[in-house]
């Protein structure tokens, strides 16, 4: 492995992971990515060099067709550099995301892990920052492909998907 400096991109596109809490409005809203400044560099990854891309800061029910596109089409540029993709998405339309990728896009030559939150990344119960570290080392090991991790699981995409009554993710069963 030695002591090199490795690569990686981080896509951020909004979701429970990225809501902030506005006490003027009472609203717990996306506004802007927080990634960076709450939760990145409070990691100590001095062996990783980490480029932040916001795509979008929208709630992942509010996504539609173009968003998905670019999406695939951010993560047809990241992948140029050859370094692993980490995509922050929201939990409610993740899946449809990952697999419109996947099949939009089959050939990608990095790991591309997609993950996000079911409480948001400034809550003292989120699982923000285990679902982040969790992927940021994820696609550091992985082969090229898509996935998924969530609460210490790991999927491939398109073989999960969210079980609302649990609040997590799961493997499909056939």
């Amino acid at each position: 492995m030695g002591n090199s400096k490795k690569n990686l991109t981080i896509l951020t596109t909004g979701g429970t992971i990225e809501k902030t809490y506005d006490e003027s409005e009472g609203s717990l809203e996306n506004r802007e990515t927080i990634v960076k400044n709450k939760l990145l560099q409070k990691l100590r990854l001095p062996y990783t060099e980490m480029k932040v891309s916001c795509l979008m800061s929208k709630d992942s029910l509010h996504m539609d067709l173009k968003d998905r596109e670019l999406i695939r089409d951010a993560i047809k540029e990241a992948a140029k550099t050859s370094a692993p993709i980490v995509v922050l998405h929201g939990t409610d339309t993740m899946d449809q995301t990952a697999k419109f990728c996947f099949q939009t896009y089959p050939e990608v030559a990095v790991p591309v892990v997609f993950t996000g939150a079911m409480k948001p990344m400034g809550f003292d119960d989120s699982d923000a920052a285990q679902n982040v570290t969790e992927a940021i080392f994820a696609a550091g090991i992985l082969d090229a492909g898509y996935y998924v991790t969530f609460h210490g699981r790991l999927f491939n995409v398109p073989n999960f998907k969210k079980n609302k009554d649990r609040g997590t993710f799961e493997e499909l069963t056939q």
